[in-house]
């Protein structure tokens, strides 16, 4: 099931510096953003292989999802949050402020054949 680590963020009288090293459980082969998203859903699918990293850089979003034995709902808003998704995750991201950009780093390279669109039933 997907689940929330923590990234470390080093804060102080300049700002904050978030870091993303040997924390995911995989090794980065893409990178997308998604922006101005308007009161639509995004995702709804899962994977057969790859594994997601998704971070909401600004703003926030909520992420639900599905493995065929939990469903669960995650609130991204903050970036020191990160929303490991497993490749079983059936996963839909909605109610994006207006203002949010949300990152995911992927194990895989972009591949029409690794997305099952089917939730579980």
């Amino acid at each position: 099931m997907a689940r929330i680590i923590d990234l470390q963020t080093f804060t102080d009288k300049r700002g904050n510096l978030t870091v993303i090293d040997k924390v995911v459980p995989f090794e980065i082969k893409r990178l997308f953003y998604i922006y101005g998203v308007d009161s639509s859903e995004r995702g709804g699918h899962r994977h057969k292989s790859t594994v997601q990293a998704a971070i909401c850089l600004r703003g926030s979003c909520q992420i639900w999802n599905n493995n065929g034995k939990e469903q669960k709902e995650f609130v991204l808003d903050t970036p020191s949050k990160c929303l490991i998704i497993e490749p079983s995750d059936y996963h839909v991201m909605s109610n994006f402020s207006e203002d949010a950009i949300l990152m995911v780093l992927a194990s895989t390279s972009f591949d029409p054949d690794d997305y099952i669109y089917e939730d579980y039933q």
